[in-house]
């Protein structure tokens, strides 16, 4: 290899790589335009950071698990800032504690849909044909059943805990990912890079992976922050029924289900949970929406 080749790879590198960041700079632009969306990466930091801090914050086996009877249901004071519950648990560090359950679970779930249905999608929307119509065809059975009624059969045939409430949760998500790939994978299959990639005797594995699925990412992204916050509400809808999150692990569904026959008389045992779901939902919503923006390549102008 020559030193003129060698200098004109690092200069094709170098400017590759600029023009990522300049990508990544106009993105970034574009999102700190929308207010509603900063409100909601504000708010997603926040409870981020509250439930990694959640042990420096509370004591697990003492404040969020612990029954205490000589101090159940007291309203908010200087010692209990959200009060106590009816087996006298700090509600602040079940809030908190919560916190952590709610997002862990949601991100994990995600992160197996959002897997398995950019492989489902992506060997659809690339190869087309009988492959297309049998692996859509099995998405559209998925489809349509609803989301929670598929989840609660599958928490109700595995039975309630964590592992079931991810393996429901997962199933039911795929088919949404699979659809939203292949169909970001069919505007781009056709294009020059990939025809050029595939002269060169590329793989197809490869051509998918490093070309096709990167370049279709932006709704996927945006996809997977809003299905986050659905999730969290299916989380708590499940846990809320009884088919979710074993007690006394706190989560907010659970928690609201608790509270809910104390709420005529001590109805902060309900709103704040219910407000923890719906800041949480709201933050992950507005973010989404906000991406949705930004990545959009008809707004670059």
């Amino acid at each position: 290899m020559t030193d003129n080749t060698v200098l004109n790879n690092s200069k094709a590198v170098r400017k590759s790589k600029v023009k990522k960041r300049s990508q990544l700079k106009s993105i970034w632009f574009r999102y700190k335009k929308n207010k509603l969306a900063m409100l909601g990466l504000v708010l997603l930091i926040i409870l981020t950071l509250v439930s990694i801090c959640a042990p420096l914050l509370a004591n697990y086996n003492e404040d969020a698990i612990r029954q205490d009877m000589k101090n159940r249901l007291q309203f908010p004071n200087k010692d209990h800032i959200f009060g106590t519950d009816q087996y006298g648990r700090d509600l602040f560090a079940r809030i908190i504690f919560g916190a952590r359950v709610s997002l862990s679970i949601s991100l994990i779930t995600i992160a197996v849909s959002l897997s398995i249905g950019i492989i489902i999608g992506s060997v659809a929307g690339f190869y087309g044909g009988k492959i297309d119509d049998v692996l859509m065809r099995i998405m559209d059975v998925f489809l349509a059943i609803p989301q929670m009624l598929m989840a609660i059969s599958i928490v109700a045939a595995l039975g309630p805990g964590t592992g079931n409430l991810i393996a429901a949760m997962s199933i039911s998500n795929v088919p949404r990912f699979a659809r939203i790939v292949r169909s970001s994978i069919l505007t781009i299959k056709d294009q020059e890079f990939v025809e050029a990639a595939k002269a060169c005797g590329t793989r197809d594995g490869r051509i998918i992976a490093k070309h096709i699925v990167p370049n279709a990412i932006g709704p996927i992204i945006v996809q997977a922050t809003l299905n986050i916050a659905e999730t969290i509400i299916s989380i708590s809808g499940l846990s809320f029924l009884g088919l979710g999150i074993k007690a006394p692990t706190p989560e907010w569904g659970s928690m609201l289900s608790e509270g809910k026959e104390q709420m005529r008389y001590y109805p902060y045992l309900v709103i704040i949970p219910g407000m923890a779901i719906v800041f949480a939902v709201m933050a992950l919503n507005l973010m989404g929406d906000g991406l949705r923006d930004a990545l959009d390549p008809r707004l670059k102008n």
